[in-house]
């Protein structure tokens, strides 16, 4: 299932009107420096994601928790803010998932004594590890398994070709291709008699 992309440096149409009565907000971001392929299919390092039913600071907090729960240090966090869209997405149409994730992130405030997303990284992991096991985490969890890994952003930047029946299979692609390990020795592998 593809993801849809995220709009790049599209201008966000939303009046003020509908923007106070949602109470939604505006997640914004900057592809790093170093983002290689991801910034190669992107039209500009800066991206923008309306939200419906949580506000700036929840989506925050959810991309927070998503990269402590599947973290890749050099993954950005563009490819993160896609599963923020599901589960806003989600919390707009279900009342229930929007209580059971800002539950979720009052919980979190209230394990670290305070605000959780101003934390440092390691102090946030280990506040979210005591969470693991609840509907919170494990509806963040599911949901980031397909929306992080199910898009082609994340499978650029993790060198995934993509399904070897669309191109033909493995032997018309390049089956010898694998230049992530080390090459075997030859005992490994011995010639054909």
């Amino acid at each position: 299932m593809k993801q849809a992309a995220i709009k790049v440096d599209a201008p966000i149409a939303i009046s003020r009107r509908h923007f106070l009565k949602t109470g939604s907000g505006v997640l914004v971001g900057t592809l790093a420096a170093g983002s290689g392929v991801l910034a190669a299919l992107a039209p500009s390092r800066s991206w923008a994601l309306t939200l419906s039913a949580l506000n700036e600071t929840e989506g925050g907090k959810l991309l927070k928790v998503t990269r402590g729960i599947f973290p890749h240090d050099t993954l950005d966090d563009a490819v993160y803010a896609l599963v923020v869209k599901d589960l806003d997405a989600a919390a707009a149409k279900d009342a229930s998932v929007a209580t059971l994730l800002r539950d979720g992130f009052k919980q979190l405030d209230k394990l670290a004594s305070g605000d959780w997303a101003s934390l440092d990284y390691l102090a946030r992991e280990n506040i979210v590890i005591k969470m693991a096991g609840t509907d919170f985490f494990e509806k963040i969890r599911g949901t980031s398994v397909v929306s992080l890994y199910n898009n082609e952003m994340a499978w650029a930047h993790f060198g995934y070709e993509g399904a070897s029946y669309e191109m033909g299979g493995y032997f018309d692609r390049g089956f010898q291709d694998l230049d992530w390990l080390p090459d075997p020795d030859a005992a490994a592998s011995p010639a054909k008699a």
